[in-house]
């Protein structure tokens, strides 16, 4: 498969990219309604780059309000097949200490009001979602990370929760006891979403605090998370420039072609007008 354009979605902390170059907003709509902010589109070392700030510029959004499908659609108007997602978590397991980064490779979804597909109107489409990150994007996320100096942390189970109060201390413990590695709030459904979109798709978590867990630390607050997402953020920006220029050219991944032998629906059956709105994620089988 060729590359095309290089996807970021940032969030709490990460309301913008430094270092593209031509960079300018793009006014675009999609059937689910506008992106959380308009796309900024440049380039990074001759690489075609979209970003969209998950919460908004300010901080609008809270988690359960992203307007999640309109994102991954628009970055897949754009263009998009590799989508990095950078996201504030915390810790549960006492080696991943605050500052440090996490690029998991399963994820757990404990949220219960956000919706989980684009196809609501049809066709029926069932993905396989045994591996929710792309393995080969995951590898080139590691290594840009370490290149600019990070404490990576390679593999792990990120728990996504709806929010948008942290967790319990009992919660904290039972997520703790199934074996987690980090706790956010933000990572489903994108992975779902860009899986149904085709894209390689890859996270790169930011550890802020211990959740609450942890008796030799203090709660997690959102000051806490302030703080060191300060600390934190400029690094994940420098592991985002250097990630955009390691995508190869062509790939070759599963997260490309997860459409493939999912719809289960005959497509004449489906009304034209859907198949329309949903083209971009369909033309390859229409």
């Amino acid at each position: 498969m060729q590359t095309g354009v290089i996807g970021i979605i940032g969030g709490s902390g990460f309301y913008d990219i430094s270092g593209l170059a031509d960079a300018h907003e793009v006014d675009i709509d999609t059937p689910f309604g506008k992106p959380s902010d308009p796309p900024i589109v440049g380039k990074i070392g001759g690489r075609d780059v979209a970003f969209i700030a998950r919460h908004g510029r300010g901080h609008r959004m809270m988690p359960t309000l992203v307007p999640t499908l309109a994102n991954v659609f628009a970055l897949k108007m754009l263009g998009v097949t590799h989508l990095v997602s950078v996201s504030a978590v915390g810790s549960m397991k006492e080696e991943i200490e605050p500052l440090h980064m996490v690029v998991p490779d399963q994820i757990i979804d404990r949220t219960v009001h956000r919706p989980r597909t684009f196809f609501s109107e049809g066709p029926v489409v069932h993905v396989a979602f045994a591996n929710p990150y792309d393995d080969g994007f995951r590898e080139l996320l590691i290594q840009a990370a370490e290149s600019v100096g990070a404490t990576v942390h390679k593999g792990g189970t990120y728990i996504c929760i709806e929010g948008p109060q942290f967790s319990t201390l009992a919660e904290s413990l039972l997520y703790k006891n199934w074996g987690v590695s980090v706790i956010g709030m933000t990572s489903m459904p994108e992975a779902r979403l860009a899986r149904e979109a085709e894209m390689c798709y890859a996270t790169l978590a930011m550890a802020t605090d211990y959740d609450c867990w942890h008796t030799e630390h203090e709660t997690v607050t959102a000051d806490l998370v302030v703080q060191n997402l300060a600390k934190n953020v400029q690094k994940a920006k420098d592991t985002v420039v250097a990630l955009a220029g390691m995508v190869p050219d062509t790939y070759e991944s599963p997260s490309a072609s997860a459409l493939q032998n999912s719809i289960m629906t005959r497509l004449d059956l489906v009304p034209r007008e859907v198949l329309e709105k949903m083209r971009p994620l369909l033309a390859r089988y229409l």
